[in-house]
């Protein structure tokens, strides 16, 4: 059993949409991120950064396991899936996972601070990580004129930029110029086990509800600022 440490977040839809197409069974436990709770004393015993999503493997001696690409990799190797075990096929996937942590995850993540929360606007900064997000994208669009996954088969490389190109209204950035990108977007979108994950610990919809939306700005502009 896996103890999953969570709040709806584009990194943690990471891992509770990875222990769904696992089929890994798992306990919730809401991390609601607007209230601190994530740096007091007994979470930070999970995840010493104080950041979801973190994990325990109940299985593993309490093993815990933090930081949204190192859990994925932890399913990955425990089941044998989402990840191929030869060399090359391996590293593939950890290639276009490591874009995803430290390119798109980044970038978008100021694009959707300083877009949508940030209580001042600085339109050169918007602008500067909106383009870096867009290249970004264009970047996996490219990849995937050829390739149906970004790294052969269906992969955790493909659920972590999922997780966060999903929204990509959130940080004002189209994306009807990039079609290879928008097929994939909508092939991973028709996926069961995908979108019961996006709804843990649950289900939002402030993507396309600006009234939402604002609700949400209100409540994070507190950690951000």
């Amino acid at each position: 059993m896996i103890d999953l440490y969570t709040w709806t977040t584009p990194n943690g839809w990471k891992v509770s949409a990875a222990l769904e197409e696992l089929g890994l069974p798992y306990t919730v436990h809401e991390i609601d991120i607007t209230t601190g709770v994530q740096k007091e004393p007994e979470f930070l015993s999970i995840n010493p950064n104080g950041r979801i999503p973190a994990i325990i493997d109940r299985e593993m001696d309490d093993f815990a396991v933090f930081e949204s690409g190192a859990i994925l990799v932890y399913l990955a190797e425990k089941t044998g899936k989402l990840m191929p075990t030869d060399v090359k096929g391996r590293s593939l996937v950890l290639q276009w996972l490591m874009f995803q942590m430290g390119g798109v995850g980044p970038m978008q993540g100021q694009a959707h601070v300083f877009y949508r929360y940030f209580p001042e606007k600085l339109p050169s900064v918007i602008e500067r990580y909106q383009k870096e997000t867009k290249r970004l994208y264009s970047v996996l669009d490219e990849r995937l004129k050829d390739e149906e996954y970004l790294a052969g088969d269906f992969s955790i490389a493909d659920i972590a930029h999922w997780s966060w190109v999903r929204i990509y209204n959130w940080a004002g950035v189209p994306i009807d110029d990039l079609p290879h990108l928008k097929r994939w977007l909508d092939q991973l979108e028709a996926r069961p086990a995908l979108i019961k994950g996006a709804a843990v610990p649950f289900e939002t919809s402030y993507r396309d509800d600006e009234a939402q939306a604002e609700k949400v700005i209100k409540e994070i502009q507190t950690i951000v600022t």
